[in-house]
This record gives C-alpha cells, structure tokens and sequence, in this order.
C-alpha cells in the first residue's frame, strides 16, 4: 500500500488517506513508472465583513473588495490543489534513481479584471488558464541517505501545513473571488514554506529519525534584492508508532543594491518545532514558529521588512497552532477542530505596525471508500490590521465537499 503522501510528496505528504497508484508499469530496462494524485472541489459560502480578508504578497490585509459587507458563494478547490502526479523509479548498481512531475491545478477560474465576482465573469472554458508546475525534481539514493534536486516543498514549516485539518478543506479562503487554492491556515499559525528549488540531502528513510539539510534558491526580500548566497533550511523529524516531534529552521543573508559603494546587509532567520501524540482515537497536534525578516504568510513575500534597512528593519513574526482529532470506534468518521494565530510586529524603526490573524476551524471528514472522502467544514477567520485592535475584518466561511485520492 503507497500513501498518496509518497507519491504526491509535498502537499499530499503525510495524508490520512491511502490509496494505490491507479496505474504502475514496469518497464523492460527495470524501471517502473506510476501515476497518481487526486481532485477535490468545494461548495464554499463566504460571508465577509467590510474590507474582507484577503491574501496579498504582504500577507492578510483588508481586501479592497466589491462583495465586502456580503456574502458570496462559489465552488472552487480547497488549500490543496488537484494533483497528477508522474514518477519513474530505477536502480542501476547500487544507486536508485527516480525523477518526479506534479502538476496542479485548480478547478474555477480567476475572475477576469477584479470585476464583480458577483456576475459570471470567469471567462469561457477559462482561457489562458496556466498549469501549476509545483514539483518537479530527480532523487540519487542509497544506503547513505537521498540527494533531491529540482522544485518541491520547502524544508522549513512543512510539518506545519502537512499535519493541518485544513489540508483537506477550505480553512481561510483568501477572498470570494480567489482564483487558486485557498488559504487553509497559511497566515494563521505558520508560514507557507513554497515550493522552490532546491539541491537537499536527508538520511536514509524507513528509521525513526530523519534529517533533511538544502539549499535553496534564496529569495529577495525588498528593499535586500541582492542575493548572492543560497538560503538553508533543516528540517530533523522523530516518528514512533503514532508520536511526531519535528524541529526545523533558515537562514538567508541579502543586500541592497550598491548606490555609491554601499549597500546594507541584513540576515533573515526562523525556526520551528511541533509534536503530534497519536491515542487509540484521539489525536493531538500543537505547533508554532519564530522569524525575523520572515514574513507572515508568503515567505519573504512583503511585510518581512519595513521602510528603513539594515537587521533593525526586519520584522519578528511568530504563531502556531492547535489541534485535535477524534475518530469513534470502528467508525469512517473522523471529527476534528483547531484554533491558530499569526501576528507580524513593527520593526525597530517602526511604531504603529502589527498585523494579527487567527482562524478557528472545526470540520467533519467520512472516508466513504478506500479513496473517496467527504468533508464538511466551518471556518471563522478575524484579520486585524490596527495596533490598537479595532479594525477588525471577520469572515465565515462554511464549507462541503468531495476528496478523491488515486
């Protein structure tokens, strides 16, 4: 039995759900190749207060929206995007090889031109659509451990958004007229680790400890566009039986540009740790972060660093969150709820910035067959922008849909 997890790395890592792959070949040369994912869409009712909530680069913000103040329904796929996923596997000598596509789309289009998404604006047969080419990497193995190069998830904070509820639903939508996948809990208890390229090495797999060192295409961090060295990220996991822990963290130096023969250099650094404790029908997951120059919900994507330069510029920004799951006795219901926050302080040079998000989910999961699940959810997000916390912009966000993994 191969989880959708291993063969959907990434997003799909780490999911409840088992399936085998729909289609495995064995190949005259001793090569194997599969093919699997999943497709998932939701029934999402989205009722928004004035201003909304909304992802931007910076992180949630009021969003200047035309639906603010109502309520809007679609139906679009939840915080984990399908997924059709290719993979060959060989061994020639002593080392496996194997190369990996993951392609993943969404199905509702983007509504065209920031129009009124309370008309059918979304275009015909969603023209110029472009496909999500989240992963694609190769891997060198051995009894020494695995070398993956190429584009995939991140190192760190992926524990975070692997052992969340709402990977398999809606969570945060990022707005009514969103045109990829929602937000989940992405900017309310951790940051999104990307999916990016990456040359990372992890010990060998199937112990109870596994530890993974890369380095990664660094990314700019305005106003520190320069980069000249690769970010690295590590990620150290222990599994037992149905007990997690995993600690990781970065660290990524950029400069501004050079004006005159000089320049500022500042060092962004995070680190996060987590623990999941697995009963006979309880499951009990807490996690949380720290970051300086991080940022809050994209990573390093605006709101890591304010309007002057230099370390004292970088935003500290920290968070987590709670979970619990219960799963009745010979049953295929599993009932989970959490609650999460993410807050983004002012930096040193800064005095009224403070951006705090939080989001209560609670959600119902059947897995009606091996492969199908059925999940209903309940969101209740609040976004607040105003240090003195009285612009606050709330959304409710219940949800059903249909998961189904191949």
């Amino acid at each position: 039995m191969k989880r959708v997890a291993m063969l959907c790395m990434g997003l799909v890592l780490g999911a409840a759900t088992a399936a085998e792959a729909q289609l495995t070949m064995q190949m005259s040369n001793g090569w194997s190749f599969t093919f699997a994912g999943n497709v998932n869409a939701f029934a999402v009712y989205d009722d928004v207060s004035e201003g909304g909530i909304a992802s931007t680069p910076g992180g949630i913000v009021p969003a200047a929206d035309p639906l603010s103040g109502e309520a809007a329904f679609g139906i679009r796929t939840g915080l984990l995007p399908a997924f059709a996923v290719f993979d060959a596997k060989g061994k020639e000598g002593e080392t496996d090889l194997g190369v990996h596509f993951g392609f993943a789309p969404q199905i509702q289009c983007a509504y065209v031109g920031g129009q009124n998404p309370s008309v059918n604006e979304q275009g015909h047969d969603c023209f110029g659509a472009q496909i999500d080419m989240r992963q694609v990497f190769l891997t060198v193995g051995g009894g020494w451990g695995q070398i993956l190069a190429g584009r995939e998830l991140g190192l760190f904070g992926r524990q975070a958004i692997l052992n969340d509820q709402t990977l398999f639903g809606v969570g945060a939508t990022g707005g009514p007229d969103g045109g990829g996948t929602t937000l989940g809990r992405i900017g309310f208890g951790y940051i999104y680790p990307n999916f990016k390229a990456q040359i990372t090495y992890s010990t060998s797999a199937g112990r109870p400890m596994q530890l993974s060192v890369g380095i990664f295409q660094p990314a700019t961090n305005p106003p520190y566009t320069t980069v000249s060295l690769p970010r690295l990220e590590a990620e150290l996991v222990y599994t037992k039986d149905q007990t997690k822990f995993w600690f990781g963290g970065l660290a990524q130096t950029n400069e501004t540009p050079d004006i005159g023969g000089t320049s500022e250099t500042a060092t962004a650094f995070g680190g996060n740790a987590g623990v999941r404790l697995g009963f006979q029908r309880i499951s009990l997951t807490a996690s949380g972060y720290y970051g300086i120059g991080t940022g809050t919900t994209l990573m390093f994507l605006g709101g890591a660093a304010g309007a002057g330069v230099g370390s004292d510029d970088l935003r500290d920004s920290y968070g987590g969150y709670g979970q619990v799951t219960f799963t009745p006795q010979d049953s295929k219901v599993t009932i989970a709820g959490s609650w999460g926050i993410s807050i983004l302080k002012a930096a040193d040079v800064e005095t009224d910035f403070e951006t705090k998000n939080w989001l209560a989910s609670g959600g119902i999961y059947y897995q009606a067959t091996k492969s199908l699940k059925v999940v209903g959810e309940f969101n209740y997000a609040v976004t607040d922008d105003d240090v003195d916390g009285t612009d606050m912009n709330k959304e409710i966000a219940p949800a059903v849909g249909l998961m189904l993994f191949f």
